[in-house]
């Protein structure tokens, strides 16, 4: 006989864990299997007493939605697992919408919607239900090809053998979409079925703003070249092409100053966001979040590291030497108004740009102390 673990974080629910477990305990009889109900818990009420009174095995204190869930998974002995959350927002008696498409072979990971189900009147804000999930989740299916309407829907559920395949590791609100990230990258069947969402009984722990930008942080860690790499290449090389056809092209130069000062601030501003994406893909490398990044393995080698360095040092030093080729101009003038203002402002532009190089190699250097440098 197969068997089912029902895991709920949980964190201050005394008025609704009863009734959450009570709903657990019917789908398990319903099935007529073995089941477990697991509450991770972080409350400072009476909720962890009255799940475990229910029968329920309580874990915790556990702080921390992604870390509740993370040990949670890891108590779950079931054949097949469903996740809900313990505040009686979604409807567990809803769980055989979820479980039938397992037990009979059809998906491997299934996933509510709220967006095509029913959102009780006052239970999603406006906010939430019209612009951040929509966003949110259509950025996700766009970057990493999937297609839902839900991508935050808190209740889910998938084999044993689903859960072992996804590499699971963030420890807060992201956890709704690193799931829904690594099931698409393992090639999980992944179905989507409409339920009913409720309106809450106790406050929201849910901070939109802050938890909606966790989000895309990850996505963009997972994916840092629409978010980085294409905008910085795209805004380096704009910002080059306009320096490079002042420089070619004779006019007064104080005509083009400000031109020149747009230029070359879009170069180190492209410079910056490069630096910033190869610093991510070097945490994502580094925290194993990459399932095939061999290119990328070999780009942040030490060996490409060091001539990144040669590289930042030389930019460096070309600068450093026009710069002292300006100011020995401004002195045998005598100090007076300085006509070089385009050599001035290459200088300066070079010696960003190579420091750049130079503690971008350092950093990534120091990132990758601890990892096998051979790869």
């Amino acid at each position: 006989m197969p068997s089912l673990s029902i895991v709920m974080p949980s964190m201050n629910e005394e008025e609704t864990i009863r009734i959450c477990i009570e709903k657990a305990q019917s789908i398990i009889k319903k099935y007529g299997i073995e089941g477990e109900i697991i509450v991770a818990d972080n409350s400072s009420d009476r909720t962890p007493e009255i799940a475990a009174s229910m029968g329920a095995k309580v874990i915790g204190p556990i702080k921390g939605y992604g870390n509740a869930y993370l040990k949670g998974l890891a108590e779950a002995k079931g054949d097949y697992i469903a996740i809900a959350d313990a505040d009686n927002t979604y409807d567990l008696l809803e769980l055989d919408k979820f479980l039938d498409p397992l037990m009979s072979g059809e998906a491997d990971f299934v996933i509510g919607t709220r967006m095509k189900g029913n959102i009780k009147k006052g239970a999603m804000p406006w906010l939430h239900q019209y612009l951040g999930n929509p966003l949110l989740t259509g950025m996700l299916n766009f970057l990493f090809k999937t297609e839902i309407s839900d991508a935050h829907c808190g209740m889910r559920a998938f084999t044993k053998e689903a859960l072992n395949k996804m590499r699971l590791k963030t420890h807060g609100m992201e956890l709704a979409s690193e799931m829904v990230i690594e099931a698409a990258k393992c090639g999980l069947r992944i179905k989507e079925v409409p339920i009913s969402y409720y309106s809450r009984r106790a406050p929201s722990k849910l901070r939109s703003f802050h938890d909606g930008w966790r989000h895309v942080r990850f996505m963009m860690l997972y994916q840092p070249v629409p978010f980085l790499y294409l905008p910085g290449a795209f805004v380096f090389i704009l910002g080059f092409l306009i320096t490079a056809s002042l420089l070619l092209t004779e006019s007064a130069a104080y005509n083009r100053l400000h031109s020149f000062v747009l230029g070359s601030m879009l170069l180190i501003i492209g410079g910056q966001t490069l630096a910033t994406g190869v610093y991510m893909k070097t945490y994502g490398l580094i925290h194993g979040m990459y399932r095939n990044g061999t290119a990328s393995k070999k780009l942040l080698s030490y060996h490409s590291l060091e001539r990144e360095l040669l590289g930042g040092s030389l930019i460096l030093g070309f600068g450093l030497v026009l710069g002292l080729k300006v100011a020995y101009t401004w002195i045998s003038s005598g100090y007076g108004s300085l006509k070089e203002i385009e050599s001035a402002v290459i200088s300066m532009v070079l010696a960003a740009i190579g420091l750049q190089l130079i503690f971008s190699a350092i950093f990534v250097s120091v990132m990758l102390l601890e990892v096998d440098t051979d790869w």
